[in-house]
């Protein structure tokens, strides 16, 4: 398969057509998939904020300084009001806020960014991804991801992944099929929202670059069964469950 990045996109403000905007910059072809970074479909849907848009709660206040004690540096508690404003539950309060998102998505800070929101403090996720990627798949004519970076428990680094989708399932299943010994596999079910956005983020990059959309070109999702589950549910999630007991002990 190709990935490349969409070049010529401007820098994105509240309004913005994003569709006719990414019509412009590319042709696509039959079976393209576009994965798109949440940054610029933040701000197209007006998700910039100010730290003064938040009144700090004593809950975020109490955070803010256990953060602050644990880690040494100084935290804003109307920050930490941000990140409970834009969570259905905090799992950690620290040393870090690890949020379950109102769309399901469990990420720190609840995804809000600090970094490359001209003329603000912060950039909330979209209200819901999946919903933004259906308004531009069905404009644009092609499946697309909403794509985000996001740290991995038990390893160092960032990788894409996706916290919407439109027109793609969200994973292939691989269960009943035979390996090449002739043994079916049980439970193989490939995340490959996950994995496409992955591959974006390589061509994408991460800082100043700016490019924040890319085609993925010739994949093709084959003779598979496919599910739109990517977010385990509260039932099904043993470590959720686990952080809910958990707490940091200096």
């Amino acid at each position: 398969m190709e990935a490349f990045a969409v070049e010529g996109l401007p820098e994105i403000r509240e309004g913005d057509d994003l569709a006719a905007l990414v019509a412009d910059a590319v042709e696509f072809a039959e079976g393209d998939v576009l994965c798109i970074a949440s940054t610029v479909v933040s701000k197209a849907e007006g998700r910039k904020a100010d730290l003064a848009d938040f009144e700090a709660s004593d809950r975020a206040e109490a955070i803010a300084d256990r953060i602050e004690a644990i880690t040494g540096d100084e935290k804003d508690p109307r920050f930490a009001q941000a990140v409970l404003d834009e969570s259905e539950e905090l799992l950690t309060e620290s040393p870090f806020l690890l949020a379950v998102t109102h769309f399901g998505h469990i990420t720190v800070n609840a995804g809000i960014d600090r970094s490359n929101v001209p003329g603000a403090d912060l950039l909330l996720l979209p209200e819901d991804p999946s919903e933004s990627a259906r308004r531009l798949s069905e404009e644009l004519g092609v499946p697309v991801i909403v794509t985000d970076t996001s740290g991995r428990p038990f390893r160092y680094g960032q990788r894409g992944v996706a916290v919407g989708w439109h027109g793609i399932p969200a994973s292939r299943d691989w269960r009943g099929e035979a390996d090449r010994d002739g043994r079916e596999l049980g439970v193989t079910v490939q995340a490959v929202v996950d994995e496409l956005a992955a591959t974006a983020n390589l061509v994408a990059g991460e800082g100043g670059g700016g490019t924040p959309a890319v085609v993925i070109r010739d994949w093709e999702f084959g003779d598979h069964d496919g599910s739109q589950n990517l977010f385990r549910t509260e039932e099904d999630d043993i470590v959720r469950e686990a952080l809910r007991d958990w707490s940091f002990e200096e």
